[in-house]
């Protein structure tokens, strides 16, 4: 997708979630910050309000009834191998083991359409009960997906939801963290770190994601409406699969074209990554590093006290274990909503140690705690 697309395609969101920045926040983001961590921002793919994952619960009985069904489990990523993808892994086993549900597969697309297609056929010759995935390309895979539908396999999707899909009808639900919100909360934690004022760039994801289209916008808007003297000087657009390697290239370009730029936003933690590497070779180690997404490597950047200063981070292993309810929801028969949000996670280096346990479910790892000495 060329940029100019993408902003369109963004600015259009922005009348759906432009409600949701208050301007009683423009005075204390610390305030504002606190109501992020308690609130959902976003709205659902198809504009659906959230309904709250707390709601999504199962009584013993139902839970012994899905036990006795044997039913399996298929999980379709778009990229494996990262902080994220493992912690939905985690949320989602540990649920369909106390479901008694058998995970029969775990694939990894490599963030590339037509092999995640592919993997959905694999695993369809398994003939799971159930699939939940997060679409790569929400146009190029929705045949597959569509096929799995047909076949009778339950889809609950992470985050993205294929093109023209409609809950109730073509798939179960879809959970997400609020990634409206977590870019409001990296605008806040943004200005925060700058003080109120700066130039800054932007490496967001050029590509036609719900999620990080929100991030993006929440971003964005956080800062026209609240910061006048937070200028945004240049934005470069990443398509990956090297999204590391990309971001490192773009923040490249931002230091050498604006070498005033006294911070850049990144997407998710493996584009900040790049956006790190970019600063180290530069020689601009007092860059100011905000970005979506709590990772390790970022984790221990901003422990030692580094260029990273604040993340919008998702509840990954949380969202697997809502996701897996859901599962069970569509087994028993039983109503689910279409959209289900998790509330947005503002990290600083203050509050990092408590917000990974909180995030993933344990002691964050010895490399962050050693970080802080």
């Amino acid at each position: 997708m060329n940029k100019r697309k993408f902003m369109g395609t963004v600015a259009a969101l922005a009348l759906l979630a432009g409600c949701f920045t208050t301007a009683a926040w423009a005075t204390d983001p610390d305030a504002a910050l606190q109501e992020l961590a308690k609130t959902v921002m976003s709205k659902g793919p198809n504009g659906e309000d959230p309904v709250s994952a707390a709601s999504i619960t199962l009584s013993d009985e139902e839970i012994a009834k899905v036990k006795a069904m044997n039913a399996t489990a298929a999980l379709v990523f778009h990229i494996g191998g990262n902080d994220w993808t493992n912690a939905q892994t985690a949320g989602l086993k540990s649920e369909f083991e106390r479901l008694g549900i058998n995970v029969i597969a775990v694939t990894d697309a490599g963030f590339k359409p037509e092999k995640q297609v592919a993997d959905i056929e694999t695993v369809m010759a398994q003939k799971p009960n159930i699939i939940v995935s997060i679409p790569v390309d929400g146009v190029a895979t929705a045949g597959a997906y569509r096929k799995a539908a047909e076949a009778g396999t339950k889809l609950i999707f992470m985050d993205n939801i294929p093109k023209d899909f409609k809950a109730g009808v073509d798939y179960v639900s879809a959970v997400s963290a609020d990634n409206y919100g977590n870019g409001v909360a990296a605008g806040h934690l943004m200005a925060k770190a700058l003080g109120g004022k700066g130039e800054i760039g932007l490496v967001f994801h050029a590509a036609d994601f719900f999620v990080t289209r929100q991030r993006y916008d929440g971003f964005k808007k956080t800062i026209a409406d609240n910061y006048p003297d937070i200028k945004i000087v240049d934005e470069q657009g990443i398509g990956g699969p090297d999204f590391a390697g990309d971001a490192e290239k773009a923040a490249g370009a931002i230091l050498t074209a604006h070498p005033e730029t006294k911070a850049i936003w990144a997407v998710w933690d493996t584009p900040a990554e790049g956006v790190l590497a970019a600063a180290r070779a530069a020689g601009r180690t007092d860059l100011i590093v905000i970005n979506q997404d709590l990772g390790e490597n970022v984790a221990i950047e901003m422990a030692k006290g580094g260029m990273v200063k604040g993340m919008g981070s998702q509840r990954p292993r949380e969202a697997g274990i809502v996701e897996a309810r859901l599962a069970a929801y569509a087994l028993l028969g039983k109503e689910a909503p279409a959209y289900v949000a998790l509330p947005a996670a503002p990290i600083t280096k203050d509050n990092l140690l408590e917000m990974w346990k909180d995030i993933y479910g344990a002691e964050a790892t010895d490399k962050i705690k050693s970080s802080f000495k």
